[in-house]
């Protein structure tokens, strides 16, 4: 018997839940599926975007920020710290430290320019969302949104070019510089960087071109003024219009008070603040030494072999050994000494003889006019200013002394196995026609006793006793190069004549102290030569013959009042050129004066060299108490009388005076009976009886009368 068929069949496996709304579950079935399978394509697609941000970060990071170009100013200091000039590339720029910038420019610059600066990561997103709004509000672009991390990547490695490809580098290089520098450094370069107007970029280089002060010492009205400038240099420049600056500094002022940077007071009262600012272009050095600032650009870059590029775009700092007064004091006695309407020219160098530090350099007479430097002119003929050269030759020769005597008349000298002669003659065609010693020929500077003396050592014993004390210009062995005819610069001269005034120690003559990269780091540092050249006892002696030129009877005898302190030198007169050559013991000079094309001089125009020598020396060493020349070992001080040069006693019938020789050069043979009166056998003469025994009409001085004039004038 078969089961009822109103039994339920049994079915295999598990009872399926019955749905209660079948309907609407069928309905969201659908959705659900495609919820889940988006979802999966988001967290895909979000993990991608994750793998992409971390590989982008991880490749920006280990990039390399292009290289900059920012130039920075250069400068050259003078030995006291004073800035001679700066030299830059067209871009005035000097790179300080963010502790160097005063903090009311820096809270100036964030309140107007990124006010969020150290809360954003590079990009200010909310500044983006805030522009935006108010841009879409005024239908117009009237608030920017670019964070000085921006900003300075675009300055520094992008042109202003808008562009896709710019804008997606700039990206690239803020989060660059986000990675690689720390917040306050970021802020530093861009102050360093930013540019504010007539060539000048950088906040220290703005700072001293508005106001002549460092970053440092800029007040909050000046700081707000200066942080306005950069949003649009030419129509927010003081220079260019004040209304438009003080607009824009009430703004950054409203904009530091809504910050909290400063109160209402402080915003009000550096508003009504009235700044002083400096002339417009007041703070270039184009007058200050302009000269000297050429030649220092020349040893820097063909001697030193520094880069013209790192000179004008490296901000180095060059220190040198101009002094400001000085300085100040040659160009005064230049100006002063020559008339106005005249054309004739001038140069004067000035070396401390002891360090061989040029101290002053005045190339001409008008910098803005020519700019050719005849400080190292080797074209001028130094005329007998170049005879110390020789009368030191001859004493060294020891065929002379001070009392070699030639006749002072018309004479005619053979020279080239007799095949040629020369025929010189004095100034004026004045001569004793009588016999004269080399002090004499020296202070009345007579030509025939200085072809006498060149005929007796040799012109090659002469060339090489100048080279000796570094004259390098060519030089020609003939009788007429006694007289100065071979050229030679005024800056040899300076420098020969110093070996002189230094007790007979040549020292190179420097201009470049050292030079420093704008870290600090010491990129050169001067090492002076120095070598005894000559003794000291040489020196001494050729000293005391060039005291003579300023003595009663010598050639610079007119400006002998002017000169209160003891100094020695010797003039030179051509056709063409005049000088004045001399020394103290802090200082050697040159003083040059003529006409580039060789016109000929006047005699009021060849006069004019020995009042700027005079003048100069007085005023640059005004604060120096006057100092003698120290008499050294190896010279011996005897009187003697003049007209035989022998050794001077009580029964001479002549005019005596107290000479200086090498030792073992002195005279021997004594004139008249008695002992010699003031007879030393080193150093100065220490006899009180100085000028017992004299006859004659000459007046003449003792050392102890000498020093009482230098000291009471």
């Amino acid at each position: 018997m078969t089961k009822s068929s109103n039994q339920p069949v049994k079915r295999q496996g598990k009872l399926r839940r019955a749905v209660k709304f079948p309907r609407l579950s069928e309905r969201l079935l659908g959705p659900a599926l495609a919820l889940r399978k988006w979802s999966i394509r988001a967290g895909l697609a979000a993990l991608a975007c994750l793998i992409l941000l971390v590989g982008l970060y991880l490749y920006i990071r280990s990039q390399t920020l292009p290289a900059s170009s920012v130039s920075q100013t250069s400068q050259m200091l003078d030995i006291h710290g004073n800035v001679i000039d700066t030299f830059h590339a067209g871009e005035n720029r000097r790179s300080v430290a963010l502790a160097d910038i005063a903090h009311e420019l820096i809270d100036a610059t964030l309140a107007i320019e990124d006010r969020r600066f150290y809360d954003h990561s590079g990009f200010d997103l909310r500044g983006m969302a805030r522009a935006v709004v108010v841009n879409v509000q005024g239908m117009s672009k009237l608030q920017g949104a670019s964070t000085l991390t921006q900003q300075l990547a675009r300055n520094l490695y992008l042109s202003h070019e808008r562009t896709w490809e710019r804008k997606l580098k700039e990206a690239a290089y803020t989060a660059q510089l986000e990675m690689s520098y720390s917040k306050d450094e970021i802020l530093a370069m861009y102050l360093n960087q930013i540019y504010y107007g007539h060539g000048s970029y950088g906040v220290e280089a703005a700072a001293m071109m508005y106001f002549g002060k460092h970053a440092s010492e800029l007040s909050l009205a000046e700081s707000a003024m200066l942080a306005g400038i950069p949003k649009g240099p030419k129509y927010y420049s003081p220079y260019m219009n004040m209304k438009n600056a003080k607009d824009r500094q009430y703004i950054i002022l409203e904009s530091m008070l809504e910050g909290g940077s400063i109160t209402e007071e402080q915003a009000a009262a550096a508003y009504a603040e009235v700044l002083e600012f400096q002339p417009f272009g007041g703070t270039e050095q184009e007058g200050f030494a302009p000269y000297f600032r050429d030649y220092i650009r020349s040893v820097a870059v063909d001697k030193l072999g520094f880069d013209e590029k790192l000179l004008n775009e490296g901000g180095i700092t060059i220190y040198t050994t101009l002094d400001q007064e000085v300085q100040a004091a040659a160009e005064e006695a230049i100006k002063n000494g020559m008339p106005e309407s005249s054309e004739q020219q001038a140069a004067l160098v000035s070396i401390d003889p002891r360090t061989g530090y040029i101290k002053a350099m005045v190339g001409g007479r008008d910098y803005s006019k020519n700019q050719y430097n005849r400080v190292f002119a080797s074209t001028r003929q130094p005329g007998s200013s170049f005879k110390p050269f020789l009368y030191l030759a001859a004493i060294r020769s020891g065929f002379m002394s001070p009392i070699t005597r030639f006749k002072s008349e018309p004479t005619v000298f053979t020279y080239d196995e007799g095949r040629k002669t020369y025929k010189p003659s004095n100034y004026g065609d004045k001569y004793t026609g009588d016999y004269i010693d080399m002090r004499k020929a020296i202070s009345g500077s007579d030509n025939i006793y200085a072809v006498n003396t060149i005929m007796t050592v040799g012109a090659e014993k002469v060339i090489e006793t100048a080279r000796t004390l570094g004259i390098d210009s060519k030089l020609t062995p003939v009788p007429s190069l006694a007289l100065g005819t071979s050229p030679v610069s005024p800056y040899e001269m300076a420098s020969a004549y110093g070996t002189f005034a230094n007790g007979g120690t040549r020292i190179e003559p420097v201009a470049i102290l050292r030079i420093e990269d704008r870290k600090g780091n010491v990129l050169y540092e001067a090492k002076p030569k120095a070598q005894e050249a000559i003794t000291p006892a040489e020196a001494y002696v050729m000293t005391s013959l060039l005291e003579s030129v300023f003595d009663e009877g010598g050639t610079a005898h007119r400006v002998e009042a002017t000169i209160k302190r003891p100094v020695a030198g010797k003039t030179g007169t051509t056709s063409t050129d005049a000088w004045l050559v001399g020394y103290t013991p802090e200082l050697a000079t040159a003083v040059w004066v003529g006409y580039d094309k060789d016109r000929m001089l006047t005699v009021a125009e060849a006069h004019r060299a020995a009042p700027i020598f005079a003048n100069f020396m007085e005023d640059a060493l005004d604060a120096v108490p006057p100092k003698m020349f120290t008499v050294p070992e190896g010279v011996v001080n005897v009187y003697i009388e003049q007209e035989s040069g022998k050794l001077a006693a009580a029964g001479c019938a002549g005019t005596t005076r107290l000479e200086s020789f090498l030792a073992g050069t002195e005279p021997t043979e004594v004139c008249g009976n008695a002992a010699v009166g003031g007879a030393g056998d080193s150093g100065a003469d220490d006899s009180g009886g100085a000028g017992k025994g004299r006859a004659g009409s000459e007046k003449q001085r003792s050392w102890w009368q000498d020093l009482k004039r230098w000291w009471t004038n």
